[in-house]
């Protein structure tokens, strides 16, 4: 093959890679709002004391799906009944079941200042089963995993959650599952891109 035809090759397979890469719903300036948005934005600034941002950026399309959203988040992030290092390690496990890089690199660090071992975070990013977990971390993450791989749960593992954290606990430890899951299918449909300057942490998982 000619040096040309390699060179026109390879441009090819860079303008799909970029392509690819591309933002399908980039962030919409403030004076292009709707007066949904508009209203929306403000409400959602206002409770979370910074600008829409992240999964929030196309979720704004859907004004009122964005601020049922934020309501539920708002919930399962700050207010279940499992502590801050469990609920960051699930969302971590849902981050990397979808390879949501943006929703990786938004709670790796709280995950590891709110008491999560910087060991089992490395783990569930190169899709490992840590060891060395305590009994609650096992209990959540064996749940989290059968709920994302299998769609199922197996009975002991149920059955070892309820135990551990109630009938109330496993509701929410569910619906983190189910709200960083939603997230993480709305910004890899809509290719939600890391901020400027930040590297993918997250290997893709072979086909």
């Amino acid at each position: 093959m000619s040096q040309r035809l390699i060179g026109a090759a390879l441009a090819l397979c860079l303008m799909g890679t970029q392509a690819v890469a591309q933002d399908r719903m980039p962030p919409i300036s403030a004076e292009k709002y709707t007066e949904a948005q508009k209203k929306a934005a403000a409400e959602f600034a206002g409770g979370r004391g910074y600008e829409v941002r992240g999964p929030f950026v196309p979720l704004i399309r859907s004004p009122e799906v964005m601020l049922r959203a934020k309501a539920m988040g708002d919930h399962l992030r700050f207010k279940s009944a499992l502590e801050p290092r469990l609920s960051e390690m699930i969302i971590l496990v849902t981050a990397r079941e979808w390879t949501q890089q943006y929703e990786w690199v938004a709670h790796h660090d709280i995950a590891i200042k709110a008491g999560l071992r910087k060991e089992i975070a490395d783990a569930i990013a190169d899709g490992r089963r840590p060891v060395g977990m305590a009994e609650d971390e096992e209990a959540a993450y064996d749940m989290s995993i059968e709920i994302q791989r299998t769609k199922r749960v197996s009975d002991p593992t149920w059955n070892r959650a309820v135990a551990k954290f109630g009938e109330q606990g496993v509701i929410d430890l569910l619906g983190i599952n189910g709200y960083y899951t939603f997230l993480a299918m709305t910004m890899n449909a809509a290719r939600t891109g890391l901020p400027a300057g930040t590297p993918e942490p997250l290997k893709r998982f072979p086909d």
